[in-house]
């Protein structure tokens, strides 16, 4: 009887540790089947680990929302393997096949999302301002209306205008409009320490600052990269001679948000710090973002003559020596009715 009930019990002994030890093993590969899971996604997806984010609450916001499986198992492999005290704050981007393991790992990475923007060549700051906080990812601290918040936080006595290199810039969420303005501050400065070391000899600019407001003025006048510095030498030899400059988007920006598109007789008659046409000499500050191309111009002009360009219309510019055949040009390209 005792010999029949040690076999008995040791049999179901046997199967007991049986059954334990496919239990086990079905746990085992179910946590490691949670871990190696893809994220439940068909497009990108982009998380948020925000300074003090725990992970804990990280996998489980993702299994609340069906795109991660197994939320404590996920927790107790990188617990394990140290993943878990290695997680770095910033956006990321999960992108449709990406495991459990491979999101942890990328956590850990510091590998953050970069967003771009873009500031374009002749834009006022206002207008590349407004475009920055535009954008979702920027954290907004600057006041786009208030001149003296912003002379004060790029340490200018006037208006911060042309101070900002146009260009396209990557940043992380959360990066603010100051910071970014700063970026583009310093490499504006930088660019244009570098072109004003190589300038060309005999130049009417007494700093690289009065460089980058003619910039600013062939920035505006040129639609055709060929003809910045040709642009650019007609106004130089203007002020070389004590001539004004005349050029209508020095008018335009004097009169401010109060130009509708129309230039008239009334603005250009106008004296703004900005009108060349009432005033000799550079205006007061730069009118917009000048790029390399327009700075380049400003301080390699072409050796020509000319005095005098008027617009075809098809962007292109008729450049003349003498006011009369300057004249006959705007009568030519503005004046006259073209055949239909």
């Amino acid at each position: 009887m005792l010999a029949s009930f040690l076999i008995t019990h040791k049999r179901h002994v046997l199967i007991a540790m049986g059954i334990l030890a496919a239990l086990l093993l079905l746990r085992l590969w179910v946590f490691w089947a949670n871990v190696q899971s893809p994220l439940n996604l068909t497009e990108a997806y982009f998380l948020d680990v925000g300074n003090g984010a725990t992970l804990t609450r990280l996998l489980h916001q993702l299994e609340s929302e069906d795109i991660l499986k197994g939320a404590d198992d996920v927790v107790l492999y990188a617990r394990a393997t140290g993943l878990a005290s290695r997680i770095k704050a910033g956006e990321y981007e999960l992108v449709a096949g990406i495991t459990s393991q491979g999101l942890l790992e990328l956590l850990a990475s510091g590998r953050v999302t970069y967003h771009r923007l873009k500031l374009i060549e002749g834009w006022t700051l206002r207008q590349a301002l407004q475009a920055i906080q535009d954008d979702p990812s920027i954290n907004v601290v600057l006041d786009v209306n208030d001149p003296d918040a912003l002379r004060e936080a790029f340490g200018t006595d006037s208006y911060p205008e042309g101070l900002f290199f146009p260009d396209t810039y990557n940043f992380t969420k959360g990066t603010t409009d100051l910071e970014l303005l700063q970026r583009a501050h310093k490499l504006m400065e930088e660019t244009l320490q570098q072109s004003w070391a190589g300038r060309a000899a005999g130049l009417p600019y007494k700093t690289p600052y009065e460089a980058l407001v003619m910039a600013s003025i062939v920035e505006k006048e040129s639609a055709l990269p060929q003809e910045r510095s040709l642009i650019a030498g007609v106004f130089i030899r203007r002020l070389q001679i004590d001539m004004k400059l005349q050029t209508d988007p020095t008018v335009i920006y004097g009169v401010g948000a109060d130009f509708d598109g129309n230039l008239t007789r009334a603005h250009l008659q106008q004296d703004t710090p900005w009108n060349t046409y009432t005033r000799t000499g550079l205006p007061a500050t730069p009118i917009a973002l000048p790029g390399l191309g327009a700075i380049e111009a400003s301080l390699h002009p072409d050796a020509s003559e000319y005095l005098y360009f008027v617009a075809r219309g098809d962007g292109s510019h008729y450049f003349s020596t003498t006011l009369e055949e300057h004249n006959q040009a705007v009568r030519e390209y503005q004046l006259e009715p073209k055949p239909l």
